[in-house]
């Protein structure tokens, strides 16, 4: 397969086993050495504890992630993993949580896409995470919101509500919560997600997105 259909660059689109060429590697990694960060005692309106990003959301960031949102191309979760792993003040944040959950999308969005974005990601990083458990069974959306990008901030927080549904909560009690998105801009999505949550009594909420606006 390999031979008719060669994997390309995500970026450049230069023929590379890799998926990502050497030139736009160390282009991702300036980005992500000077970009990622930590933000922590949020205020008493979030319902997370901490928020961790690796990239910010602009130029070929951005263009990256709307390609692996909406032109399925879900093979770029493991770039972006990829230069997760090299970022050891991240890493070793990650590693205090026992618990991945991805936010969910809708039926109707995923059948629009073919897959959940999120999920795929939170799958891939799994594979290098050791006594981590991923559970994709407790936090559904009930409701197929406006796409939240279209929105203003206060449209947003409207448009969010009552979207997700907890089940199965005895699952996540006492466990410590990663909480797993693509783009975190005024954290409304995963606020909400992380306010449902706590119902199931977890230990600990952080999130961790790809990119913060």
């Amino acid at each position: 397969m390999d031979l008719i259909f060669p994997p390309t660059c995500v970026i450049c689109g230069k023929i590379e086993p890799e998926w990502i060429c050497n030139k736009c590697s160390y282009l991702l990694r300036k980005e992500a050495e000077a970009e990622c960060g930590c933000i922590e005692n949020f205020n008493n309106q979030e319902s997370f504890s901490e928020l961790l990003y690796l990239f910010n959301y602009k130029g070929i960031i951005r263009d990256l992630i709307l390609k692996f949102k909406f032109q399925s191309c879900p093979y770029v979760s493991k770039v972006f993993v990829n230069f997760l792993l090299k970022n050891e003040k991240i890493f070793q944040k990650i590693e205090k949580y026992d618990t991945i959950i991805p936010v969910p999308i809708s039926k109707e969005r995923k059948k629009e896409r073919g897959y959940n974005q999120s999920l795929v990601f939170a799958r891939e990083l799994c594979k290098y995470l050791e006594n981590v458990v991923l559970i994709d069974n407790c936090l559904y959306k009930i409701k197929n919101t406006v796409p939240q990008s279209t929105l203003t901030k206060q449209q947003r927080e409207e448009n969010i509500k009552n979207a997700y549904e907890l089940k199965n909560k005895q699952i996540i009690k006492n466990k410590k919560i990663l909480l797993i998105d693509d783009i975190y801009t005024t954290g409304n999505t995963v606020n909400e997600c992380a306010k449902i949550l706590k119902a199931g009594n977890p230990k600990n909420i952080g999130v961790l997105t790809i990119a913060k606006d």
